[in-house]
């Protein structure tokens, strides 16, 4: 009986040195490709102005491409098919676009952060492609000096660091 079952399920070999080799090496890139996933999830943010954001615009090759909607800068590089120069969206690139993305327009007069008379819907739409869209795909770079500055250049103090997405410390940037 015993001879049947070692003929059925034959002793495994031991693994060659080699085999091991591989392991370790597969484990190291591993790590170090984990450990840089990290390292990128938590990197600071950074406070743009309108003069800074408008360079992450597509249009030069191997530069992010940044986008803001809600003061929120996203970085949408891995939609380039999207954004990138010459490409459908690329007119949202560049600059905080909340406006037109709230009301679904490449108008250029829409592209603008202001919210000043938009509808009950166009802001509920906002919400709902701000969450859906930008935060769940797109990892966030910064926030735009609007969002953080009164238009006096003074601190808004409705800002709280600790209620933005992606801040991890009040101090961050």
């Amino acid at each position: 009986m015993r001879a049947r079952q070692n003929r059925k399920f034959p002793r495994p070999a031991r693994p060659s040195s080699m085999s091991t080799a591989r392991v370790c090496v597969l484990l190291v890139v591993f790590s170090v490709t984990l450990a840089e996933d990290v390292n990128v999830k938590s990197k600071p943010v950074r406070l743009f102005t309108e003069e800074e954001l408008e360079r992450f615009d597509g249009t030069q090759e191997g530069q992010p491409i940044y986008m803001a909607v809600k003061g929120v800068v996203f970085d949408v590089t891995r939609g380039k098919e999207f954004y990138g120069k010459g490409a459908p969206y690329n007119a949202l690139v560049g600059k905080d676009s909340t406006r037109a993305v709230a009301k679904m327009s490449l108008d250029p007069s829409d592209l603008t952060s202001d919210t000043a008379d938009l509808t009950d819907e166009q802001l509920k739409s906002l919400d709902q492609i701000f969450e859906s869209t930008y935060k769940a795909k797109y990892p966030i770079v910064g926030y735009t000096a609007a969002r953080i500055l009164n238009q006096d250049g003074s601190p808004n103090k409705d800002f709280k660091p600790e209620n933005q997405p992606h801040f991890q410390i009040k101090d961050e940037f």
